[in-house]
């Protein structure tokens, strides 16, 4: 596991953005570090969320789209997938995954991918923004959509300036 090349993360205005976080049911220590990471990015930077538990990482793409097309104007999407002994890892990390990138592209609007596909439960705990741990994807894929939502944002607006 690598955190190299990870950007420096400065504080983000999120005041008026309205996120909404999905998060699936699996390994409950994992996903709950992954939660609260979230959590602590959307409470600095001003936005107002909402939390939404699902089953599992399966539902996350149906109901993202959901609350985009109810108007939030960004999700955050986390879970949890071990590798098991079936192909059933490979299938649901590509669901997962294709899934949230298409509800993205098909709402124009950013889903903060915070699905981890893992080995092992280890690897989650590593990553899960938990005492000790190394990494705190939770809080990257909060703010990866935080700063997608501003750059969309803001690209709107100089586009329509430009036209007037």
């Amino acid at each position: 596991m690598s955190g190299k090349g990870a950007p420096e993360r400065d504080r983000i205005d999120g005041a008026g953005l309205e996120v909404v976080v999905v998060a699936g049911t699996w390994h409950d220590e994992i996903t709950d570090g992954l939660i609260a990471g979230a959590e602590r990015t959307l409470d600095a930077s001003g936005a107002s969320y909402r939390l939404v538990r699902v089953a599992g990482s399966f539902e996350l793409p149906v109901v993202a789209k959901a609350a985009l097309d109810a108007g939030a104007d960004a999700v955050v999407a986390l879970g949890v997938i071990i590798r098991g002994g079936t192909p059933h890892f490979e299938f649901v990390s590509s669901a997962a995954t294709d899934g949230l990138t298409r509800v993205a592209l098909d709402t124009g609007k950013p889903v903060g991918f915070g699905v981890l596909t893992l080995d092992d439960e280890q690897q989650g705990l590593d990553r899960a923004g938990l005492a000790g741990s190394r990494e705190d994807k939770g809080a990257e894929a909060a703010d990866a959509a935080l700063r997608t939502a501003l750059t969309l944002k803001e690209l709107r607006r100089a586009c329509f300036a430009d036209e007037g």
